[in-house]
Order: C-alpha cells, then structure tokens, then sequence
C-alpha cells in the first residue's frame, strides 16, 4: 500500500490541498490505498478549510464516476468537520446552481452540465451527512437569497448574483428548510 503524505491541515495552503486530493484519488483508483484510507486522507484534509476547499473542488468535478457513490468510510471522513465542511458544501451548491445559470446564458452546455453535475453530487453529499448545521447554513442562506440582511449577505454580492440566479439558488436550498 502506498502511503499518502498529508500536510499538517494549519500549514495547508489550498493548491496543496488540491495536490494531495488529487493523489488521493489517483492511489485510490489505482488500488494501491482502500476506500478506508483514502476517508483517513480526506479526514485529514478536511481539518482545515484550505484542506476542505482543495478537497471538494478536486473531487466534485471529477471527470469519472467516483464522487457519484460515496461510501460510509468518506461520509464519516467528512462528518468529522461538521462547520468547515457544511459551510462549503451549502457554498458549493449555490455557486454551482448558479454557475450553471451563467454558462447557460453563455451557451456553453458543457460547461452548464459541469456546473450541474457538481450541483447533484453537492446535494447528495448533503442529504447523506448527519449535520444540522447544513439546513441552518442553508436557511440562513435561503433568507439572504431572498433579500433578508445576514451572513450570507456579502457572499452573495460579492459573485454578484442577479434575481434569476437567487430565485434558482432559493429552488435548491428549499429540501433543507425547517430541517
């Protein structure tokens, strides 16, 4: 078995992060580590938000299949960091709803169904965690969509989503509301 070196999650800077979720992938691909090792990686990464952000922008746009199905070992891997990693994931499948918008304004499909398919692994991520803080998270970003002052206020103005694209991102968080 290969061993995967991961750097101390307070040092990680985020290209490192993406780095060592690439190798992760890869040596779990190849075989040469389990899907239980590979959940030790991700645990690790996960840690920090660099170490999260490197980790879910590697793995929720892989080209493969691999993120479609992910096993008990990752959900209890990313269940161990349960602000940082439902902070993004909430992030994550807003900007991918409306990334999606964009590129399709744009006329590039491609790119659109990129966007999508982040949009469903994100949410299929979020339905299998055991995390309160996601439908809090996305109640409060659900409220700043809609025009509501609060946390995910200046988030929201700074990728400077129009009406469309906030109506699209309040259809997406709405499964979480009251949960």
């Amino acid at each position: 078995m290969v061993q995967i070196p991961v750097t101390l999650p307070e040092s990680l800077t985020f290209e490192q992060a993406i780095e060592q979720t690439q190798n992760l992938i890869s040596a779990r691909m190849n075989q040469e580590i389990n899907a239980q090792q590979f959940a030790q990686g991700v645990q690790a990464l996960v840690q920090s938000e660099n170490g999260a952000r490197g980790f879910f922008v590697t793995y929720l746009t892989l080209e493969n299949d691999m993120a479609d199905q992910p096993d008990e070992f990752l959900i209890q891997a990313l269940e161990s960091s349960p602000e940082i990693v439902s902070e993004l994931l909430v992030k994550n499948l807003v900007m991918s709803t409306a990334m999606g918008i964009t590129h399709r304004r744009n006329q590039d499909e491609v790119m659109a169904q990129g966007s999508d398919r982040v949009q469903r692994r994100t949410q299929g991520l979020m339905q299998r965690l055991n995390l309160p803080q996601i439908a809090h998270k996305a109640e409060e970003l659900f409220r700043n969509a809609g025009g509501e002052p609060g946390q995910y206020s200046e988030f929201l103005d700074r990728w400077g989503y129009d009406a469309e694209q906030k109506q699209a991102i309040q259809r997406v968080l709405e499964p979480w509301m009251g949960g």
